[in-house]
């Protein structure tokens, strides 16, 4: 069975969804892997490294004619030109992130060439699924670049310094949100000496922003609703949101950085600092908005882009985890080699007929057809 890696083509994208050294992993499980000419420079693993553990080295129309396609970013994600779409024959298995909820109508043009699609963004937060999660990888460079980012534009050192000059006092973070993009802030902004304080919505994550040695703030609207049974985030209702504000409004004012993760799969991100939670920042006070691809989390943010308002700094960055790709790709190969193993029978034969909870789960494209169902209803209702 041959694999496929191909150049990623996405706007930004520095990404590779394998790396070199997870080659041998599949070499061994009897694939034959594929990569195209220039796959993974931009990530900083040169043709060579591939060739060097068994890699084979084609243009892009070979690579897209393998059994099974890797990818970082399909279907609504990152469009595939009509070019690649064209190349592509029914019966062939694509796995990406394909942001399935936020753009399911990406699925159909694959549908339409026969595919089979797993959407990875959908994989259960289960504990045997937590080595494919990849929503949880690149959350974790997404926090730790978030900070860089921080530090980089706040006209203030982060750590307290004792100095012949004087004692600087360490710079105040506030992270809202703490899942794994905002416990990962935690712990770098911890690392560059920042006083942190953190709030979440779910009372659970307390102990673990202690473990981190920040404050956790409450705000006795702590709610074990805010969270599904998936273990994502749920939207909760306006006025919830509209007595958050207010009673964060204070934390807010009293932070030299502000980072915010709160985002709700496939919809629009919650808004949790407005423009008038702004406007009582101190100036060269900094705000970075992790939600900006949904939207935002502060009322003022522009995705894609960094503005000033009143002399605060807001920050709405698009794609962290492909300004950090090195490491980036590394985790996201591991967490796609291992979904792809996860497939194969022991005759290292793809097997969909199993009854099997992440397979259900991330399995959206079937041999041309839709099959699941969340993605159903949301075509569905988009074309009421």
């Amino acid at each position: 069975m041959r694999v496929g890696v191909v150049r990623e083509i996405a706007p930004g994208e520095t990404r590779v969804s394998v790396v070199p050294a997870v080659v041998p992993t599949l070499k061994k499980a009897g694939l034959e892997v594929l990569v195209e000419a220039g796959a993974g420079q931009l990530a900083g693993y040169p043709d060579a490294e591939y060739i060097a553990h068994g890699a084979r080295v084609a243009d892009r129309s070979e690579v897209l004619q393998a059994d099974v396609l890797l990818m970082v970013r399909a279907a609504g994600a990152g469009q595939l030109p009509h070019s690649d779409l064209q190349q592509l024959q029914p019966g062939q298995l694509l796995i990406a992130m394909c942001d399935p909820l936020g753009q399911p109508d990406g699925f159909r043009p694959l549908a339409e060439r026969g595919l089979t699609v797993f959407a990875l963004e959908l994989m259960p937060r289960i504990t045997r699924a937590q080595s494919m999660d990849v929503l949880s990888s690149m959350a974790t460079v997404s926090g730790y670049r978030a900070v860089l980012l921080a530090a980089m534009h706040l006209p203030r050192m982060f750590p307290m310094l004792m100095t012949a000059a004087g004692t600087i006092m360490p710079a105040k973070v506030f992270v809202v949100g703490a899942g794994v993009a905002g416990l990962q802030a935690i712990a770098t902004a911890r690392r560059l000496g920042a006083a942190v304080s953190a709030y979440d919505v779910r009372p659970a994550v307390k102990e673990q922003v202690q473990s981190l040695g920040a404050k956790f703030v409450e705000l006795g609207l702590e709610s074990q609703e805010a969270e599904d049974r998936g273990g994502y985030a749920r939207k909760m209702g306006e006025e919830f949101y509209q007595r958050q504000r207010e009673m964060m409004a204070r934390w807010v004012a009293d932070s030299d950085v502000v980072i915010t993760t709160a985002m709700v799969p496939g919809q629009k991100a919650p808004v949790l600092i407005s423009g008038q939670m702004v406007s009582g920042m101190r100036p060269g006070s900094v705000i970075v908005d992790l939600a900006a691809e949904r939207g935002g989390n502060c009322e003022l943010t522009q995705p894609g882009k960094t503005i000033q308002y009143n002399g605060i700094s807001i920050l709405g960055p698009l794609n962290l985890p492909a300004e950090v790709p090195y490491h980036a790709s590394q985790m996201y190969a591991k967490n796609i080699s291992t979904f792809l193993l996860h497939l194969l029978d022991k005759q290292g034969q793809i097997n969909l007929e199993r009854d099997d909870e992440i397979l259900r789960e991330t399995l959206v494209v079937r041999n041309g057809q839709i099959v699941h169902p969340r993605i159903q209803q949301l075509l569905q209702q988009a074309a009421a």
